[in-house]
């Protein structure tokens, strides 16, 4: 048996869910474990998280599929913003001070294309940048040095990620090869660890298959170790039926059966809804309903069950998809290829509340999109510092640059401070003149420290950075020209420290 460490006269095991001792250890000696939830096809974020202060104007940008006002649930705190009648899963992780919804989440230049985004996302690349590694793949081989070689071993005797299915995703890769290991998805796992396989045929093939197999699992050198952790949990709370459910009941069992793996990866798909998004005659039902609940009732069962397996403090899970959607309803009562989606942070750490602000609806034309307000990195970042404990130096390092820190945390999972994610202060940036024509002054406030201005098309393409410098705190005033500007609608986008604020802009012909 190991020897049991004491800390001012009392032993450290007994100590272990003390906040002031979760900032003491770092990501690999920590039992925090994050599971990203993958929503493949494309997000409709406008009508996950609905406009509530602007519900005129969103009504207006999409009649034929916007959400009654009425059977939209509403979230205390913030009287603002409300979820699609389908969340109720997640509202209630929000009730219970266990869900931190991001607005608008995206980065600059956004690509339409399904594959591409999605490898923007699981790299971590920018949008004219093309990475060989995912974002979790460096994170896991920063801090599990040397992987694989020398793996298992005494101190990670398990996987250091797992993703549920058939393919490794691109986000596991390093420079090493890959830090995962598939798992198979629900039915086909539990099979396994029963030991119930379909019986091989009485032929030379069938003798073949079962050579196979046996290699299979004696060259497999993690699957011992995940048979015993999925055998120590006999017990499960009730899931709804469902892929997704599935694949989190497995993920489940796992972290409770005493895996020190660090990350796991879900997936589900057909959220791409160019048509047939609602049901005619009622918006609240329909695909893009259906797809909502599975998603809510299945993380919703999730915490549940981690919650009644003891594990509930260990886990902290993250959905996104490649992109939102377009602002504008198509006449098939679907919606386009847009950009910036929210993203929903669930677990016993998740600061609950609104970070951000509802989506600008106003001056909008059929492509324009959802401005970003929030870098995709910046929540990897946060995630990074908050949930898994690694200096922000390091953090640098496994993102290849230095990114917004964002308040979506309590500040006991790693000992770090935020602020309210509710209460971002006063306007903090504006322009005069608006409209305007070659040029406007942009003025803004900043605490000090790293502020960076933005400014964006309607489309969400960064067109110029006027401001990216160190300051001390006060107000300043830059001069922008806009003179190779095309008239339209632009924003202005504030980022200092973990504030940021929009400010729309509107640019118009001599």
């Amino acid at each position: 048996m190991a020897p049991v460490a004491f800390l001012g006269g009392f032993k450290i095991n007994a100590l272990s869910h003390l906040p002031f001792l979760d900032g003491l250890q770092g990501a690999a000696d920590n039992d925090h474990v994050l599971v990203l939830v993958q929503l493949i096809g494309g997000n409709d974020g406008l009508n996950t998280v609905i406009p509530l202060d602007t519900y005129g104007d969103y009504i207006a940008a999409r009649s034929n599929i916007a959400i009654p006002q009425g059977k939209v649930l509403t979230l205390s705190k913030n009287p603002k913003t409300g979820l699609h009648p389908s969340l109720a899963g997640l509202k209630g992780l929000y009730d219970a001070d266990k869900l931190a919804i991001l607005q608008a989440v995206g980065y600059p230049f956004p690509d339409g294309s399904h594959f591409r985004s999605t490898d923007i996302w699981l790299t971590g690349a920018d949008a004219n940048q093309y990475l060989d590694t995912g974002w979790t793949g460096r994170f896991l081989s920063d801090t599990y040095t040397n992987f694989p070689v020398g793996y298992p071993n005494e101190t990670m005797p398990d996987p250091l990620a797992i993703q549920i299915g058939s393919v490794i995703s691109p986000v596991f890769m390093a420079q090493t090869g890959t830090t995962a290991m598939a798992v198979p998805t629900d039915t086909a796992f539990y099979d396994l660890i029963n030991g119930i396989t379909e019986p091989e045929p009485d032929t030379p093939m069938g003798n073949e298959l079962t050579y196979l197999r046996a290699v299979a699992r004696q060259t497999n050198k993690y699957a011992n170790a995940i048979e015993a952790a999925a055998k120590k949990v006999t017990s499960q709370s009730s899931y709804p039926q469902g892929e997704l459910a599935a694949q989190l009941k497995t993920v489940a069992r796992l972290i409770a059966g005493g895996l020190k793996t660090k990350v796991y990866m879900v997936s589900t798909g057909g959220f791409d809804t160019h048509g047939g998004q609602v049901q005619n005659g009622d918006t609240t039902t329909g695909n893009h309903a259906n797809l909502l609940r599975q998603l809510s009732d299945a993380i919703a069962a999730f915490m549940t069950d981690c919650k009644n397996l003891g594990v509930g403090q260990r886990v902290l899970g993250m959905t996104f998809s490649e992109f939102g959607r377009r602002i504008k309803s198509n006449g098939s009562l679907g919606t386009d290829h847009g950009a910036s989606q929210p993203v929903f942070i669930f677990g016993e750490y998740a600061a609950t509340g609104v970070l951000g602000n509802n989506p600008i609806l106003t001056g909008i034309n059929e492509g324009t999109n959802v401005q970003m307000q929030y870098d995709f990195r910046s929540v990897y970042s946060t995630i990074l510092r908050d949930w898994f404990c690694v200096p922000a130096a390091d953090t640098t390092t496994m993102l290849l640059k230095n990114y917004q820190y964002l308040p979506f945390m309590k500040n006991t999972a790693c000992g770090n401070t935020y602020d309210d994610l509710n209460n971002l202060g006063d306007k903090l940036i504006s322009n005069a003149p608006n409209p305007f024509s070659d040029s406007t002054d942009i003025q803004f406030k900043t605490a000090g420290g790293h502020t960076l201005v933005q400014l964006f098309d309607a489309a969400g393409r960064l067109v110029k950075v006027p401001v990216d410098q160190d300051y001390n705190a006060g107000t300043y005033k830059v001069t922008v020209d806009t003179s190779a500007l095309a008239a339209g609608v632009y924003y202005a986008r504030l980022q200092n420290q973990s504030i940021q604020q929009v400010r729309t802009l509107l640019k118009v012909r001599r």
